[in-house]
């Protein structure tokens, strides 16, 4: 096997046990609960900050399109005519 193969291997249920236990022994049980809200509160985040960026996205890609429908109109101010 070659590097890009073995990352793209998906873990399983002895691999997640062993990566739990690590976890366990460098925060201690008592601080998983504020560590998995605090990766709670960031994912949440990310997605908001994504959302909100897709949003700008496609807001500034149907600008060109409203345009298109409703060129702006030269109109000569009052008074000139």
């Amino acid at each position: 096997m070659n590097d890009s193969t073995m990352l793209a291997m998906p873990l399983g249920g002895p691999e997640m046990l062993i990566i739990l236990g690590i976890v366990i022994l460098l925060f201690g049980a008592k601080k998983l609960p504020e560590l998995a809200r605090g990766l709670g509160k960031a994912k949440s985040e990310f997605q908001k900050a994504s959302q909100e960026a897709e949003n700008e996205l496609k807001s500034v890609q149907d600008e060109p399109k409203k345009s298109a429908e409703n060129p702006r109109q030269t109109t000569t101010p009052p008074g000139n005519n």
